[in-house]
């Protein structure tokens, strides 16, 4: 059983706590949206999304050659057993 030191769980409570703290225009003390922090955190995000599906696009292109190679194998059998 996995018991939190009560240190883990103040900083836990304490980061929530920050994280929901808004007022109107978004976070307390943003000043706003054009910050250099939200811009850098949207840089940071869209570059985090931009690798995620390079990576996805990488995988689904490796799949596709993977079923090709099948495919031709399939082929190449039904045209060895066609001919005899």
């Amino acid at each position: 059983m996995f018991v939190a030191r009560p240190s883990v769980v103040r900083s836990l409570r304490l980061q929530k706590a920050i994280r929901c703290y808004t007022d109107s225009n978004g976070p307390i003390g943003s000043g706003g949206t054009d910050n250099s922090f939200t811009k850098r955190e949207k840089a940071n995000e869209d570059y985090f999304v931009r690798q995620h599906e390079k990576e996805q696009l990488q995988r689904l292109r490796q799949q596709l050659k993977e079923h090709q190679d099948k495919v031709d194998t399939i082929k190449n059998k039904i045209e060895s057993l066609s001919k005899k």
